[in-house]
C-alpha cells in the first residue's frame, strides 16, 4: 500500500472512532408525531375524489387517462397503442399483466418480452422499441404520481427508455398523500433500489423557459384506470 492510501486509511478510521466514542445524548428530543400530524390533516375523500385529484395533477403535465375495468383494459391499451402508430411493445418478463397481452395474439402489435441482460440488448431497446407498459404499485393524490415499484421482471428501464410508457392502475390503490401510501404498504419493511413517483411524461426547459417532453424519458405517459366490479369505467 502506498503512503497516500495509508493516510487516507488512518484519516478515515481516526474519523470513524471519534464518531463511534462520542456520547450518546441522554435526553435526546422526542420525535415528531408524523403519522398523528397526518392523521390530523388528511382530508377524508372519497375514492372518486382521490381519482378526480390524481387526474387533475397528472393531466396538467400531459400525462394521458383511460378509465378501463377488468375485462377490457387490454382491448384499450391495444387500441390506444394502434391509434398512436405503435409498432412494438415491451412487457416485463412472466407478469400476469403481460401474460394476458399475450394470450391476445394482437396482430398489429409486437410484444416485446424482457427477458435479456441490459449489456445484451442494449441497441435494440433505444433503437428499436417504441413502447413500454408496466404496472404501478399505487398512486399519489396530492403530488399527482403513480409508484413503480422495479423488479427482475418490470425493470427500471421499462419506465426510462422508451418513447411511450403505459401505466395499469388499480384505483383502489390511488392514496390521499406519500404519508398514507408509505404506511399502507408497509415501506419501512423494505424497498427496491429504486421506488419511482412518476408525476408526467419527461419533460426540460432551456434557459428561455421553452418546454420540451421527451428529452430525458418517455414524451407520453398513459395511464390506464382499471376500476373494479361496479366502478365508473
Amino acid at each position: 500500500m502506498s503512503q497516500p492510501q495509508r493516510s487516507a486509511s488512518s484519516a478515515r478510521d481516526a474519523i470513524l472512532g471519534r464518531l463511534r466514542s462520542a456520547p450518546v445524548a441522554q435526553n435526546a428530543p422526542a420525535l415528531p408525531d408524523v403519522g398523528g400530524w397526518y392523521d390530523e390533516h388528511t382530508t377524508h375523500e372519497s375514492q372518486s375524489e382521490r381519482i378526480a385529484r390524481l387526474r387533475a395533477a397528472m393531466q396538467a403535465v400531459k400525462t394521458e387517462f383511460h378509465d378501463t375495468t377488468d375485462a377490457d383494459w387490454p382491448a384499450v391499451l391495444l387500441r390506444v397503442a394502434a391509434a398512436k402508430g405503435i409498432r412494438n411493445l415491451l412487457i416485463g418478463n412472466d407478469t400476469s399483466h403481460g401474460a394476458v397481452l399475450q394470450a391476445l395474439l394482437p396482430a398489429n402489435l409486437e410484444l416485446v418480452r424482457y427477458t435479456e441482460p441490459i449489456a445484451q440488448w442494449r441497441d435494440t431497446l433505444f433503437d428499436h422499441i417504441d413502447a413500454a407498459f408496466t404496472s404501478a404499485r399505487s398512486a399519489i393524490a396530492d403530488i399527482g404520481s403513480v409508484v413503480l415499484w422495479p423488479t427482475p421482471a418490470e425493470p427500471r428501464l421499462m419506465s426510462l427508455v422508451p418513447h411511450i410508457h403505459f401505466v395499469l392502475l388499480d384505483v383502489a390503490t390511488i392514496h390521499p398523500n406519500l404519508h398514507s401510501a408509505m404506511r399502507a404498504e408497509g415501506w419501512s419493511r423494505g424497498l427496491p433500489t429504486n421506488a419511482l413517483l412518476i408525476g408526467g411524461p419527461s419533460k426540460t426547459a432551456d434557459i428561455q423557459q421553452t418546454l420540451a417532453y421527451g428529452a430525458h424519458g418517455p414524451r407520453e405517459l398513459v395511464v390506464l384506470l382499471r376500476h373494479g366490479a361496479g366502478g365508473a369505467a
